[in-house]
């Protein structure tokens, strides 16, 4: 017997992204979008196709999700960030995934990164599963994780052959922008748990040494150096936002922030 599919998205001033992604789930029965009070034409294009549309004020990336996922009235769930896109492959397989009873309720879905105009094939960052795709009721996100947090779902997961294509950060600018909001997220939730000590051999360990390795392991063991310069640019900067997240933390437990 087929089954339904929901699209849920959560959005913010997204319309430079909106129209991409979703034409490439328009066929899905809804649509989902809970937005947190965009200023530009956001909602507009969401109606344009289709998509059932309300305002829940942002209170964290996991809550914020999970109110969409409660909006939800399919078989099924497509979780989707509103600069991700679904290849025509993609679509293809997942189509034909739910005209039949699926052999497993939930399944991660590879994701391959534009970042600064290159599409990021080594260096740890591809395939990059996501798991997006789940029976209606049968995952929810953690809440106050800040900005990565993940579905959680227990038992067995299917994965799909073909990418989702994730426009995450085509300029250098948007890329800093958000890894310097996220860094800050992150050393809240760090300072909060308790997580940074103030001791200076801690400080070298979490601020030098964890960056310079986490540089050192994806741009040489895990091949980033494959991506070309682009490749050589997101590493070093990935290793600086590492680098940020343990300064905040740290200088928030100084009470300097």
């Amino acid at each position: 017997m087929p089954q339904t599919l929901s699209v849920a998205m959560i959005a913010m001033n997204e319309e430079a992204n909106l129209p991409r992604t979703l034409e490439s789930v328009r066929w899905a029965d809804e649509i989902i979008l809970v937005d947190s009070g965009s200023q530009d034409r956001t909602i507009d294009i969401a109606k344009y196709f289709g998509a059932k549309t309300s305002y829940h004020a942002f209170g964290g990336h996991g809550e914020q999700k999970n109110v969409a996922l409660d909006l939800c009235t399919s078989d099924w769930i497509l979780l989707l960030d509103a600069d991700e896109v679904l290849t025509p492959a993609l679509q293809a397989e997942i189509r034909e995934l739910l005209s039949g009873e699926p052999k497993y309720s939930a399944y991660w879905i590879p994701r391959l990164n534009l970042y600064f105009g290159r599409w990021m094939h080594h260096g740890g960052f591809y395939p990059d599963h996501k798991l997006r795709l789940f029976r209606r009721g049968s995952a929810r996100l953690s809440e106050g994780v800040g900005p990565h947090s993940t579905p959680q779902f227990t038992g067995p997961k299917g994965k799909l052959r073909n990418d989702m294509l994730h426009y995450a950060y085509p300029t250098l600018d948007i890329y800093l922008e958000h890894m310097n909001r996220y860094s800050s997220e992150i050393a809240k939730l760090l300072h909060q748990r308790g997580r940074i000590s103030k001791s200076l051999p801690a400080f070298i360990g979490n601020a030098v040494l964890n960056p310079a390795a986490t540089f050192a392991y994806n741009y040489f063991f895990r091949l980033g150096f494959l991506d070309g310069r682009e490749g050589l640019l997101l590493h070093l900067n990935h290793s600086v936002y590492i680098h940020w997240k343990f300064i905040k933390a740290w200088r928030l437990g100084l009470g300097q922030e």
